[in-house]
């Protein structure tokens, strides 16, 4: 599973950033991709990338401000013409179901595929057998959401140096014992699969936020995260601004991660005022705080 950045920018395009959309593949486990945020040009940004949209199935949207939708009516259409024909659910705050119906039908352009739409409110929205998703309010000026993402724990695995040891000839009898079945030898002994197979592997938990000032929503969504995605659209001594622009700067977003006990920060929706030298020392300035730190760039990619 890996994390796609396809746009890190904050507010407009530049040359070295577009505006945000975060994807993420889950080709291996579930032969799909999710997508967080769409700005404009994300379709573009896509041609560049190995994500087909054939494979889209969510879009998970922060907030309704431009550049994070602006790319929605493009990259929908587009997809029909992409062999997208699996349904397709957006999530997203109240107002984006009309903002999507009222640009495809005045644009004339029609889906070849479902598409739902679920306009989302604090706590859950998601769940099934692989994952748990959440999410809660922030503060932008307008609504806007940060995501938890949490996967179910999966079996251990079936310990295969041990069966050896027991003498148990591999085959299609490792399958059953590692579905936890009592299984007989061709020898006559019974063997008990749970007692090879090893703990149960806990699932990872990914936190993206949209656009936010600090907030106390953020660290419930953030607690003991594999990943947190957080914006930084300012350095640190520009606090004063990010309060005013309702935005987060590098060392408020690392010390979020270093409370919640995270794993790994990435920052990104980087004001066009830093060019790629002074992004590194916005990673450095939050590096002070959170070590395990890293500052995302267009393609960006990152594993989970």
């Amino acid at each position: 599973m890996e994390l796609i950045f396809l746009g890190t920018g904050a507010g407009v395009p530049s040359k070295n950033r577009n505006v945000t959309s975060i994807a993420i593949s889950m080709l291996n486990e579930r032969n799909a991709i999710w997508l967080f945020d769409c700005g404009e040009g994300t379709q573009h940004q896509i041609l560049r990338s190995p994500i087909r949209l054939s494979k889209l199935e969510k879009i998970f949207i922060t907030h309704l401000h431009g550049d994070h939708i602006f790319g929605l009516p493009g990259l929908l259409s587009s997809r029909s013409f992409q062999g997208g024909e699996t349904e397709l659910t957006i999530y997203g705050p109240p107002g984006i179901a009309l903002y999507i119906k009222d640009s495809l039908e005045l644009s004339g352009s029609h889906l070849t595929y479902p598409l739902q739409i679920v306009e989302v409110e604090p706590g859950e929205i998601f769940s099934d057998k692989q994952w748990k998703i959440v999410c809660d309010e922030l503060d932008h000026g307008i609504q806007s959401f940060g995501y938890r993402l949490m996967e179910s724990a999966k079996p251990g695995s079936l310990d295969a140096a041990k069966l050896k040891a027991e003498g148990v000839p591999a085959g299609p009898l490792y399958q059953e014992l590692k579905e936890g079945k009592t299984v007989i030898l061709p020898d006559g002994r019974m063997i008990d699969g749970q007692a090879f197979i090893g703990p149960e592997q806990k699932g990872r938990i990914i936190a993206i936020f949209g656009d936010t000032r600090q907030h106390k929503n953020e660290l419930p969504l953030a607690r003991n995260a594999d990943i947190i995605v957080h914006e930084a659209t300012f350095e640190a001594s520009k606090v004063e601004m990010a309060k005013e622009y309702m935005h987060s700067t590098t060392t408020e977003a690392a010390g979020l991660a270093k409370e919640a006990n995270a794993k790994h920060l990435i920052l990104t929706h980087i004001s066009s005022r830093y060019d790629k030298e002074a992004s590194l020392a916005l990673r450095d300035e939050a590096r002070q705080i959170f070590p395990n730190t890293d500052i995302a760039e267009d393609f960006s990619v990152f594993d989970i």
